[in-house]
């Protein structure tokens, strides 16, 4: 794919324990790969998703304390309704220490002909894409400018993991841009990450959030809205 030409690029990450990766492009070109063991870190360079692509699902850095999550902050497990605010320890690559107030604002129903922008032809046949918007808010003393609130994944009615779509570049139906310039103390911003559910039959009716700590503790609980 040129590096002169802005294009979107999807991730499917399968809700089971499967072993491959599919990656669509915009120009129609698609590749099949063995799936990562665990993603690299990768911040973005600035603001615009589409002029820096980075790995999907770019780890935030671990630096979590042992035990769990600091005292005033959101328990592994903890169960929020769509709306309610939870507060969060939050670092991405280089950037240490922060604390976000995270809120699942919305689960949106999208159209099985959204995804037509991909191009992953039989990869999304049948699938239906939820859209899971949620809003940020740094409460903390550190300047989060250009990081990325990740991690967030939908959940069907039976609590398992509905399928994840990761987007780099635009993706109008569900925006999820890096924190912009300036993003300190008081700051808001919003975000957005693709679920797929496997059938018109089944909703994704839950989110949750699993950035660290709560992806690094043993019980592996992140927190939930639905």
């Amino acid at each position: 794919m040129s590096n002169t030409r802005r294009a979107t690029t999807a991730v499917i990450g399968l809700a089971v324990a499967g072993t491959l990766t599919l990656t669509g492009c915009k120009n129609g070109n698609e590749e099949l790969a063995p799936a990562p063991s665990a993603p690299a870190p990768s911040a973005p360079a600035g603001g615009d998703q589409s002029a820096a692509p980075a790995t999907p699902d770019a780890g935030q850095s671990s630096g979590a304390p042992a035990g769990g999550t600091p005292a005033g902050m959101a328990k592994p497990g903890q169960t929020f309704k769509i709306g309610e605010t939870a507060t969060v320890p939050f670092d991405y690559g280089k950037t240490k220490g922060g604390t976000i107030a995270l809120t699942v604002t919305a689960i949106e129903q999208g159209n099985p002909s959204d995804l037509d922008v991909f191009k992953l032809g039989d990869q999304v046949k049948g699938k239906v894409p939820y859209y899971i918007r949620y809003s940020v808010k740094n409460v903390g003393t550190v300047d989060l400018s250009f990081t990325t609130v990740g991690h967030m994944k939908g959940l069907l009615g039976d609590g398992s993991e509905a399928g994840k779509l990761s987007v780099i570049g635009k993706f109008d139906k569900c925006p999820n841009d890096s924190l912009p310039k300036g993003f300190t103390n008081g700051q808001t911003a919003t975000g957005c990450a693709v679920a797929l559910a496997p059938s018109a039959e089944t909703k994704v009716s839950g989110a949750e959030y699993w950035g660290n700590p709560y992806n690094s503790l043993s019980d592996g609980k992140g927190l939930v809205w639905k």
